[in-house]
């Protein structure tokens, strides 16, 4: 599958950013552990603020070239990928 299609769905629905918010939080919650908190809460700041560029609060007149968009998904991305790793790694140490 294409990312920029993945991605592009939480521009359309930003609600979607709920579902990894929830995923992380609630890892966090079992390993207490920063880079996971650090992801919940990056996708959960990430969802108003997408969902306010939807309805055109935050932008003036054209919101079609999302330059912000350079910014936000590598980092939701790295931060992502980066409590997956812990995850996996916490997974890997308990299951041995």
């Amino acid at each position: 599958m294409d990312p920029g299609i993945l991605l592009g769905m939480f521009v359309h629905w930003p609600a979607l950013g709920l579902l990894p918010a929830l995923l992380f939080g609630l890892a966090w919650y079992r390993l207490r552990r920063g880079w996971i908190l650090a992801a919940s809460l990056a996708w959960l700041a990430y969802v108003p603020y997408e969902q306010a560029m939807k309805l055109r609060l935050l932008c003036s007149g054209e919101c079609n070239i999302r330059v912000d968009l350079l910014l936000f998904y590598p980092l939701l991305m790295v931060l992502s990928a980066s409590a997956i790793v812990v995850v996996l790694r916490h997974r890997r140490r308990t299951s041995t």
